[in-house]
C-alpha cells in the first residue's frame, strides 16, 4: 500500500521542528519587491519584508505558487509510489489551492487531495499536523481527508495586530481610520471568520490592554479545547509569545504548546509585533 505524504504551503507558518517531526512538504509562495521575486520562508524571511517596507513605504506583493510549481513539487513523491494530501491557504485569500487543483489533474485520479484549508498561518498548520499524525498511523487518503475536513470549523485563530499601518497599505482600511488608529493607539484584533480575515475588536490603550484581551478571549474556550497541541504565532514578539505560552501552560490541559514565527505572506498583512493564539476546538 502507498505512503501518504502530506503537503502544505508556506503560509502555514510550521516550525522546521514540526516539519522535519513529520516529514511534511512545503510549496512556497512568491514574495515581490518590485521587480524581484523571491520564495517566501527560502529566500526571504519577515525581517527582510518589515525592513523593506521602512525603507520603501511600500508593501510587496505576494503570489500563489503556479500549477507548474505544484507539478514539480508532487512528482517525485508520486513516482515514488507515495500519494499525496495537500493542505493550504484559504481560497478565499488566494489562488493557491486552485493552481493545486489544477496540478493534481495531471496525475492519475485519487492520488492526490486537495483540501482548501479556510483558514491561513497556523490555522492551517494545526490541521496540517493533524493530517501528518494520521498519516504516521498508516491512515488511508480518504481517511486524513475525513479527519482534517472535520476540524476545517473547529479552528479559532485571532491575531493582535500593533499597528493599522499594514492594513492600511494593503488597502484594508482606509486612510481616516489609520490615522485615528495611530492617534487614539488603537490596536485592533483579527480573526479568521469563514475563510477570511475580519476585524472584530479595536482595543484602545497600551498593547498589554490588547494582549490580555486576546489571552482572555482565548482562554474562554479552555474547556471546548482539543488538548493535543495549540500554537502561538508571532512576528518580533518574543517575549510576548513566551508569556503567552506560559499561560495556556498554566490554565488549561493542551499538552503542546508550540511557538511559530509568521512568514512573509501573514507579515505582508498584519505586520510587525502582531501575535496570534491559534487552537482547535474539540
Amino acid at each position: 500500500m502507498a505512503q501518504v505524504r502530506i503537503f502544505t504551503d508556506s503560509t502555514s507558518d510550521l516550525p522546521e521542528e514540526l516539519l522535519q517531526r513529520y516529514q511534511i512538504e512545503v510549496v512556497p509562495l512568491y514574495v515581490i519587491f518590485e521587480d524581484q521575486s523571491y520564495l517566501d520562508r527560502v529566500d526571504i524571511h519577515a525581517e527582510q519584508l518589515f525592513d523593506f517596507v521602512a525603507h520603501t513605504g511600500k508593501l510587496p506583493k505576494t503570489a500563489a505558487p503556479s500549477p507548474g510549481d505544484f507539478e514539480r513539487a508532487f512528482a517525485p513523491f508520486i513516482e515514488a509510489d507515495e500519494d499525496i494530501v495537500f493542505i493550504g491557504l484559504s481560497s478565499e485569500l488566494s489562488s493557491t489551492i486552485q493552481n493545486a487543483r489544477i496540478a493534481a489533474e495531471s496525475f492519475p485520479d485519487g492520488r492526490i487531495r486537495v483540501i482548501d484549508s479556510r483558514n491561513l498561518s497556523t490555522g492551517i498548520g494545526v490541521l496540517v499536523v493533524k493530517a501528518a499524525q494520521a498519516a504516521l498511523e498508516g491512515r488511508s487518503p480518504s481517511e486524513i481527508q475525513a479527519i482534517v475536513t472535520s476540524f476545517i470549523d473547529k479552528i479559532e485563530v485571532s491575531f493582535i495586530i500593533d499597528t493599522l499601518e499594514y492594513l492600511h497599505k494593503g488597502g484594508r482600511c482606509s486612510s481616516v481610520q489609520a490615522f485615528f488608529g495611530s492617534l487614539l493607539k488603537i490596536r485592533p484584533i483579527v480573526q479568521v471568520i469563514q475563510g477570511a480575515m475580519q476585524l472584530t475588536d479595536k482595543i484602545r490603550g497600551k498593547r498589554e490592554k490588547a494582549l490580555n484581551q486576546l489571552l482572555q478571549n482565548a482562554l474562554a474556550f479552555k474547556d471546548d479545547m482539543d488538548t493535543d497541541f495549540m500554537f502561538i504565532t508571532h512576528a518580533q514578539a518574543h517575549d510576548e509569545a513566551a508569556y503567552v505560552k506560559e499561560q495556556f501552560e498554566l490554565h488549561t490541559n493542551v499538552k503542546n504548546v508550540f511557538l511559530s514565527e509568521t512568514g512573509c505572506v501573514v507579515s505582508s498583512h498584519c505586520g510587525p509585533h502582531t501575535l496570534g493564539i491559534v487552537f482547535a476546538k474539540k
